[in-house]
């Protein structure tokens, strides 16, 4: 049986969470497992030609897909890297020299949360800022089984440990919750 959506339940919009977060031009972004781009490219907008986001993901095919859209596009402050989040350096980036990391539904669904949110802290320059999106917990009719969600609560504490400091939620529609957490 396929079950309908409601109508009233809104999935994430890029571009209403990105209007939210006062992104400068010329900005470098990290987009933390970024997938096929969902927020990797309309922060490449938001940046403009002269700013900076890594798309960063484990999988070579995701990585590759990325890169040839942003070649196909025009994006050309799109870079696309294979790494391993999990990795302390992961990145390979310098410590200090990222404006934004982004972490959509990406800490439900590693093991080894603590060092991705440590190489998040370790490549934003300070006062630099970190989107975290999770799944929320409720029962809903898409998404990851609930046991595998990591509740707001439990990840704002675990952020605190690594000396973010939380600054504001951000509405992030009907199943997923969001804020920015700042070095």
């Amino acid at each position: 049986m396929d079950v309908i959506p409601n109508p009233v339940q809104k999935f994430l919009d890029p571009a209403k969470i990105i209007a939210q977060l006062g992104v400068a031009k010329n900005s470098k972004v990290a987009d933390f497992g970024s997938g096929p781009g969902y927020f990797t490219f309309p922060f490449a907008d938001a940046v403009g030609k002269d700013g900076i986001v890594y798309s960063f993901d484990v999988l070579p095919q995701i990585t590759e897909a990325v890169a040839g859209r942003a070649k196909f596009s025009g994006a050309t402050n799109v870079i696309a890297k294979r790494v391993n989040l999990e990795k302390a350096g992961g990145t390979n980036l310098k410590d200090g020299q990222i404006d934004w990391v982004i972490l959509k539904d990406i800490i439900f669904q590693n093991q080894k949360k603590e060092e991705i949110i440590k190489e998040a802290y370790r490549i934003l320059k300070s006062g630099g800022s970190a989107l975290f999106i999770e799944w929320n917990n409720k029962q809903l009719t898409v998404g990851p089984s609930l046991e595998t969600r990591i509740p707001e609560k439990e990840l704002k504490e675990m952020l605190m440990k690594e000396k973010f400091t939380i600054e504001k939620e951000i509405e992030a529609g009907s199943f997923h919750y969001a804020f920015i957490a700042k070095k």
